[in-house]
């Protein structure tokens, strides 16, 4: 399921706690709603209160790290894929097929990153796809350095090339961050009972009933925010790409 999905199942379970607790209201014998239940009803609801608010707090950073890891990881490759062209550039002509095999492999890999549908994207993280990525490291192994500078030329590109495979490794393991389905379950447990004993105090009036909407809206946005930033690649909210044009501008110059 996508984040918007997941954004309007909550909105749908936690502003529906605080309908069912405006309807519990109506039924409960007024015993139930004296000043003392009301008491322990707050001290309970500041508790469930709290533990959600560090929950959701601690996820959006961590949805807000991985999200940077992914970012900064996309803008170093782009630097080292242009660093390692030069080097190849500087080489000589043997390392022209190299330069040639790296601009269409780049631009093909970063076409199928970005692409929208995930069938595509899973092709960018296929088993093929790293063995054309282990080939090219084979390739610039195997060329034959004839002077000291065409050797330290050699061991740089591959330094950058082993880089840019630990980036994109890195990328794999970022790349569909979700939130735990059970841990998801609990966090929309204790937000909808939050709001159900906010909905059992409250006067059913117009102006409540929109209050707690927009509250349920903003828990909402706030998971479907992290689900997006925890799928850099797939969703909405998606890292930008203008690096890897970038670098793509200046390949095999």
């Amino acid at each position: 399921m996508n984040s918007f999905g997941i954004g309007l199942i909550v909105l749908a379970c936690v502003f529906g706690g605080a309908l069912l607790g405006m309807f519990l209201r109506t039924i409960l014998p007024e015993h139930h709603l004296s000043d003392e239940s009301k008491d322990v009803v707050k001290l309970v609801t500041g508790l469930v209160a709290t533990l959600s608010a560090l929950v959701l707090g601690l996820l959006i950073a961590s949805a807000k790290g991985s999200f940077d890891t992914i970012n900064e990881g996309f803008r170093q490759s782009a630097a080292r894929i242009i660093l390692l062209d030069r080097a190849l550039a500087q080489y000589g002509p043997e390392a022209k097929d190299l330069r040639e095999q790296l601009r269409a492999s780049f631009k093909a890999q970063m076409d199928l990153l970005f692409a929208k549908d995930r069938a595509s994207a899973a092709i960018a993280n296929s088993p093929e796809a790293t063995a054309r990525i282990e080939g090219f490291q084979q390739k610039l192994r195997a060329l034959s350095p004839q002077n000291d500078l065409q050797r330290a030329l050699q061991s740089r590109a591959l330094e950058l090339m082993d880089a840019v495979a630990q980036a994109r490794w890195l990328g794999i393991e970022h790349a569909d961050n979700t939130i735990p389905r059970p841990f998801l379950v609990v966090l929309v447990f204790w937000l909808s009972v939050m709001f159900a004993s906010f909905g059992v105090f409250a006067p059913r009036n117009a102006i409540v009933v929109a209050v707690l909407f927009v509250g349920a809206l903003s828990l909402a946005a706030a998971i479907f925010l992290i689900e997006e930033m925890n799928n850099p690649l797939g969703g909405f909210i998606t890292v930008s790409r203008e690096p890897m044009d970038l670098a793509y501008s200046h390949l095999g110059k």
